[in-house]
């Protein structure tokens, strides 16, 4: 059974929040404005997501992937 999970973190500027979603992880797709809550909600979510789609119930490995970019106008 896989125990090692991608989660990727990405800064929507636009909206002002922070979106966290697996591929590997079927229905985990959350946002938050603060980096640090939206983290907990996705510890909170993955068991709860692996158990349902999966069946599955044990130890797993979260790897956090975080892309924080920003668009800027210069002007002269």
């Amino acid at each position: 059974m896989k125990t090692d999970y991608k989660i990727v973190f990405l800064w929507d500027d636009e909206a002002g929040v922070w979106i966290a979603s697996s591929d590997e992880i079927p229905g985990l797709v959350l946002e938050h404005s603060a980096f640090d809550v939206l983290v907990e909600r996705v510890r909170l979510a993955v068991p709860e997501l692996l158990e349902l789609n999966q069946g599955y119930n044990g130890n797993v490995n979260l790897h956090f992937s975080i892309s924080h970019y920003e668009r800027m106008a210069i002007s002269g």
